[in-house]
């Protein structure tokens, strides 16, 4: 395991998770309608997760935040499902076990905010994270769940909590 640490967002990591989110996913080739860099709270996590039942992680290492991660009701879904979002590694920073770390903050963040369940949507290109989610319990499912806006995901998942 790298040296580094999972805090809460802080307002002052809004720019640095922006470039994350927008970063991982441009390489990856990830960037048409439908897909979260089109999010408009991308700029602006820290106040999007300030409201209930929602909780937004950063990965700190050496002092820079390189990766992010969190949980929220799932958007046109039941009250007892929760959705993993924006959990993003930049790519020198993978494979360090961060990943897995932010998946379990957010797992037990969704278990304490009283969630059921947690979905989770993802896109061809990022084979390692469905394959970490995979690892981490959740099942794939044929269809999605809620009303997240990504159109474009193609590969949805679920875990009970």
């Amino acid at each position: 395991m790298a040296p580094g640490m999972l805090r809460p967002i802080r307002e002052a990591d809004n720019a640095a998770v922006a470039s994350i989110i927008r970063g991982v996913l441009t390489s990856l080739g990830c960037t048409g309608l439908g897909i979260a860099i089109h999010d408009p709270e991308v700029d602006y996590m820290y106040e999007t997760y300030q409201q209930p039942r929602s909780d937004f992680f950063v990965v700190e290492h050496e002092g820079r935040v390189v990766g992010c991660g969190g949980v929220a009701p799932l958007k046109g879904g039941d009250a007892g499902t929760c959705e993993l979002q924006k959990l993003y590694i930049l790519e020198e920073y993978r494979g360090l076990g961060y990943g897995r770390q932010l998946v379990e903050i957010a797992l037990e963040a969704g278990r304490k905010h009283g969630f059921a369940r947690c979905y989770i949507e993802t896109l061809p290109p990022m084979v390692k994270a469905a394959a970490m989610y995979e690892r981490a319990g959740f099942i794939r499912i044929d269809r999605p769940m809620g009303n997240t806006g990504h159109f474009a995901c193609d590969r949805w998942y679920i875990r009970e909590l």
